[in-house]
């Protein structure tokens, strides 16, 4: 586990499922947390607690992180309260599970707003700070689905596709700031889109169950803590494929 102390770390869609657990981890790292949220504060303020009652730093912000402006005001409140954007975890999702002939337009602009638009707007706020430092950590939380097919549509492809080009692109012209770029692409994690009926059973899994949130959060530490790795996507799949 990497040393974060004194680091401020930035997780989207923290207040449930794998950003929770990738907050927790963060700060049992020693990072202060910001806990960013669009609708599920009460669960945001929870999370914030329970890193206060062990003795840590955090904070929960409602924003809706695919429009620039919310982005912007965002960052600028993290930096009054807690300090510049060290560590920046792009883990804001929607999975609206759609077939190729109840597909919308809507769905999709949807879709690519939250998944990929979002980590676009989020990284641009954070990465001049981080250069001027000399040093910033960014991870974008992608899916199995970039590189598969995937359950829940075509739309939700394009978007985890799009973040791990996102990915590669940044890490290429970052690299010399001190500044590493990767990603984290789970397949079948235990969370709410899996148990409402995404997949109805492990047994395709060679593995043989469905991957936690903290097997994910795990991941999320690791590159973290490796700066000599950047560029990079890391799966985790059970054994269901392999880079």
């Amino acid at each position: 586990m990497p040393l974060l102390t004194g680091r401020i770390a930035l997780v989207t869609g923290g207040s449930r499922g794998i950003g929770r657990a990738v907050v927790m981890a963060l700060a049992d790292a020693g990072a202060a947390v910001v806990v960013n949220y669009r609708e599920r504060a009460k669960e945001a303020r929870e999370v914030v607690d329970a890193i206060r009652s062990k003795g840590g730093r955090a904070m929960a912000i409602g924003a809706d992180v695919s429009r620039s402006a919310e982005v912007s005001a965002m960052v600028a409140a993290v930096e009054r309260e807690l300090g510049p954007v060290d560590v920046l975890v792009n883990n804001a999702g929607l999975a609206l599970i759609r077939g190729v002939d109840d597909l919308t337009e809507d769905d999709f602009d949807r879709t690519i707003a939250v998944n990929l638009k979002s980590a676009f707007l989020c990284t641009q706020a954070v990465v001049p700070g981080m250069r001027a430092r000399k040093w910033g950590r960014i991870v974008n939380i992608s899916s199995g689905a970039a590189r598969g097919a995937g359950g829940v549509g075509v739309h939700y492809n394009a978007s985890k596709a799009g973040m791990e080009g996102l990915t590669r692109g940044y890490a290429a012209r970052l690299v010399k700031d001190g500044i590493t770029v990767n990603a984290v692409a789970p397949s079948l994690i235990e969370t709410d889109m899996v148990r409402s009926g995404l997949a109805s059973a492990a047994n395709r899994i060679p593995l043989g169950r469905f991957g936690t949130v903290e097997e994910c959060a795990q991941a999320v530490l690791m590159v973290i803590g490796n700066a000599y790795m950047t560029g990079q996507t890391v799966p985790l799949s059970g054994g269901m494929s392999f880079n």
